[in-house]
């Protein structure tokens, strides 16, 4: 299921959306935690990336997971499969990051939102969550770039 579209492999293609997706849920998390005035424009961008950039990092996993099994099944050994394996790792991390940071991130949604069926919460809610947003974003964009940073140079590192 992770392996090919139209025989290419899926994982050089979902990456460009974690790339995209994950960093944009990041920036746009923490101004909705920085920039209150701008949280009812900003409300519905952070729920639908908090569900989507997750996903495409899920997807990036499992799609680079069937790469390698491929490339090991071809015979590739030595340093680029550990090159390989590196990223491998800083994926799994990113992965590990980014999953929070959605739940955490819909669960300020939540809390900052006013609907009457949210339940009165202790007032340390708020902030908490807010640091944690704040955090996992930071780590979250640090993660992207090591994890891209790894891959390109496995892939071009010695072509140009």
């Amino acid at each position: 299921m992770f392996e090919q579209i139209q025989g290419l492999p899926i994982h050089v293609l979902v990456v460009h959306a974690v790339v995209v997706l994950v960093p944009l849920l990041a920036l746009l998390a923490v101004a909705f935690v920085a920039v209150p005035r701008w949280r009812r424009r900003l409300d519905w961008a952070v729920g639908i990336l908090a569900v989507i950039a997750p996903v495409t990092a899920w997807v990036a996993v499992e799609s680079g997971e069937a790469l390698t099994d491929a490339l090991v099944a071809r015979g590739f050994q030595g340093p680029v499969l550990d090159q390989i394996f590196e990223h491998s790792r800083y994926g799994d991390i990113l992965f590990r990051l980014v999953l929070p940071l959605g739940i955490v991130a819909l669960l300020l949604l939540a809390v900052t939102s006013g609907h009457p069926r949210v339940p009165k919460l202790p007032a340390l809610v708020t902030p908490i969550l807010s640091v944690a947003v704040v955090a996992l974003a930071i780590a979250s964009l640090v993660y992207v770039v090591l994890t891209g940073h790894s891959g390109a140079e496995t892939v071009w590192g010695t072509t140009l």
